[in-house]
């Protein structure tokens, strides 16, 4: 049994699913729009949770989060499972794939097969969708992948049930009735960058929004100090990595949020969010070049050229770029009704 289901590759898994998910059911949305419709864009360095025993840095809400918001923006019914054994979460999956329904799904990257052994690493939140299976195989459409994948029973369990930081437990989601969707308009673009901004901006706490930026650039000169010159490049790596490596289209998101910004000026026919989308794509470039600098550091290619001052000093002009942009966005959106 295979669903008849169009898979277009993506900048980022759940961005990627969300919208395929959509067109599935008729409903046509860019990987941009969910993306900023949900509210996706995001900065949070918290030393209190490890991933590969090292602090998590993040450049996005929870895994989750954006489809949520999506669908509840859009008025359309879905719903989710969590499961903690295995066997009842791929009979679940089966009788809704036997109803026609494409079913998106947590599962962790480590052991996934079709992914290149130098792209594999333990990372729990990464977003599939199953469209169809075949005997004990099951066709997958993971949007960070060209074409459509394929998983063994055994193998599609070992990924929902990864264990390690923000285990899946065998969470998967799926639509469930798209009768009453409503049309994207400017309000609902204008309360999902209202959002943004409060998350980038106004939460108190210094680990989130541009304050975490800050936080990290003040826990970055005291790495090496602290930690030794090898913890402190491991550190850093994993930073670039979830910058730029975990499918976020480039620079932390950056850049899919500008091209957010620059659709959302066409739908709300507000011409100023080009000028924020052009802002938004200079920050990206600051988190890139911040990327580049920082790996070639790790790799020892710029001799003492680079330091973690020099880095932090990076970071502390992209806090105060985005703290601009979003401040500025703040004030027009909460000018136009």
């Amino acid at each position: 049994m295979q669903l008849d289901f169009n898979h277009k590759p993506s900048g980022h898994c759940e961005n990627g699913v969300v919208s395929n998910l959509l067109g599935f059911y008729g409903v046509n949305i860019s990987e941009a729009m969910v993306f900023g419709l949900g509210s996706g864009l995001f900065f949070a360095h918290m030393p209190f949770i490890k991933l590969h025993g090292m602090a998590v840095t993040s450049f996005r809400p929870l895994p989750g989060a954006i489809f949520s918001r999506v669908m509840s923006l859009l008025g359309i019914k879905m719903k989710r499972y969590k499961f903690r054994d295995r066997e009842k979460a791929m009979v679940a999956l089966d009788k809704v794939l036997l109803r026609g329904v494409p079913v998106g799904m947590l599962v962790g990257v480590y052991n996934l097969p079709y992914f290149p052994k130098e792209y594999r690493f333990h990372f729990n939140a990464h977003n599939i969708c199953v469209i169809g299976k075949e005997g004990d195989v099951y066709t997958v459409s993971d949007p960070v992948v060209v074409d459509k994948c394929t998983l063994t029973s055994e193998e599609l369990k070992l990924v929902r049930f990864a264990k390690g930081t923000y285990p899946p437990s065998g969470r998967m989601y799926h639509i469930t009735d798209v009768s009453n969707k409503k049309d994207i308009d400017n309000e609902s673009i204008r309360r999902s960058i209202l959002l943004n901004c409060n998350r980038m901006i106004r939460i108190p706490v210094p680990m989130f929004g541009v304050k975490g930026i800050r936080f990290l650039a003040g826990r970055m000169r005291r790495w090496e100090r602290r930690m030794g010159s090898k913890r402190a490049a491991l550190n850093l790596a994993q930073v670039i990595r979830m910058n730029e490596e975990i499918g976020t289209g480039g620079a932390g998101f950056r850049f899919i949020y500008a091209a957010f910004l620059q659709e959302a000026a066409g739908v709300m026919n507000l011409p100023e969010l080009r000028k924020f989308s052009e802002e938004m794509t200079a920050a990206g470039d600051m988190w890139r070049d911040f990327s580049y600098h920082a790996a070639r550091m790790f790799k020892k290619r710029d001799g003492d050229t680079v330091t973690y001052d020099i880095l932090a000093d990076k970071l502390l002009r992209i806090a105060d770029k985005e703290e601009s942009i979003f401040r500025g966005l703040e004030k027009l959106m909460k000018n136009v009704r």
